[in-house]
């Protein structure tokens, strides 16, 4: 039992890294469709995600959840808001990537523990500890130092945090698996997508067709390269600790990071370097204070598992000893052992 349980952790690594890892090498795929417009890559995106994910519940059988869904109007209009904001994140991560925002991108996911922290205090009144309190103070003095680096508000990485956070809250309250949720979100960007593809085309303005059978199949492919992700990630999420795949999430941004400045060599001046090293700082605060939680409720749980134990060796030694009495003559019922 124990090493079967080693290899589901290993099969779940695996997998936990295969999603971040093409999560934060995905930088270098964008590049690749130019001359696509970003709004025509995200497009494609939307109808080729739908177009694979269909394809993979058809062969699975997995349709039950969309008749329960389309019957509650509740989780059709959650659905309907996470599909807006994960258009909004998809489509200013892409436009940044081709315009040679990549750090600035990398920035926004570094940022996105502590946003969604925020917005946990804020909508839905969550309690900090100390620690969490002092790692979203350093993220905001953190955007404050990039603010002014900058000159501006770094809105790449502000957008794609908060459009990024709110996905995940939504997603929450929806409670939809990771195949299905991607096939509902895709399945309300679809037709918008759709007529956006054929509005080019009408055009003359398409690259689909007028830039070759390669370019076509990347267009196409986007659909893997958003899907394969989601399917990796679900298969790690319920094979590894909740605080693994909290720390595997980092690889993402990293990578991205690490990109941005050795691959695409863009500019890191004092001040930039300062306002990562501040998110850093926050993330390791974040990180170190969940482990530690992790360990207390750990040891809370061994602790508490360790009564019963007790209590049911107690109970069966008095159920002995009356057993016991009864065949040595009368005495007191049996008493009844609990749990």
């Amino acid at each position: 039992m124990t090493g079967k349980s080693r290899g589901e952790r290993q099969t779940g690594l695996l997998n936990g890294f295969a999603a971040y890892g093409m999560w934060g090498l995905v930088p270098l795929f964008w590049p690749l469709l130019e001359p696509s417009g970003a709004v025509e890559i995200l497009a494609h995106r939307m109808v080729w995600s739908l177009v694979l994910v269909a394809a993979v519940l058809l062969v699975v059988r997995r349709w039950a959840w969309a008749g329960e869904l389309l019957r509650q109007p509740r989780r059709l209009a959650l659905i309907t808001v996470a599909a807006a904001v994960i258009t909004v994140n998809w489509g200013v991560y892409i436009w940044a990537v081709n315009n040679d925002q990549v750090v600035e991108a990398s920035l926004g996911y570094f940022i996105n523990p502590l946003v969604t922290i925020a917005m946990g205090v804020l909508l839905l009144k969550e309690r900090l500890r100390p620690v969490q309190w002092a790692a979203v103070g350093v993220g905001f003095a953190a955007v404050l130092v990039l603010a002014v680096g900058y000159g501006k508000p770094p809105w790449i990485s502000l957008t794609l945090a908060f459009s990024f956070a709110t996905y995940g809250l939504v997603k929450k309250k929806v409670n939809l698996g990771g195949l299905e949720s991607l096939a509902a979100e895709t399945a309300v960007q679809f037709l918008p997508a759709l007529a956006y593809v054929v509005w080019l085309g009408s055009r003359g303005e398409a690259t689909f067709a007028t830039e070759g059978a390669g370019h076509a199949a990347l267009l196409a492919a986007t659909g893997v390269v958003t899907a394969l992700p989601l399917v990796c990630f679900g298969a790690a999420a319920i094979r590894v600790p909740l605080s693994t795949l909290g720390l595997l999430q980092y690889l993402a941004p990293v990578l991205q990071f690490l990109l941005g400045v050795l691959y695409f060599r863009e500019a890191m001046p004092p001040e930039r370097w300062a306002g990562f090293a501040l998110v850093w700082l926050a993330l390791t605060l974040l990180t170190w204070d969940a482990l530690r939680t992790a360990r207390r409720a750990a040891r809370t749980l061994r602790a508490e598992t360790s009564v019963p134990r007790t209590t049911i060796t107690t109970g069966t030694m008095s159920a002995a000893r009356n057993a016991d009495s009864l065949s040595s003559g009368p005495g007191p019922a049996p008493a009844e052992a609990k749990p």
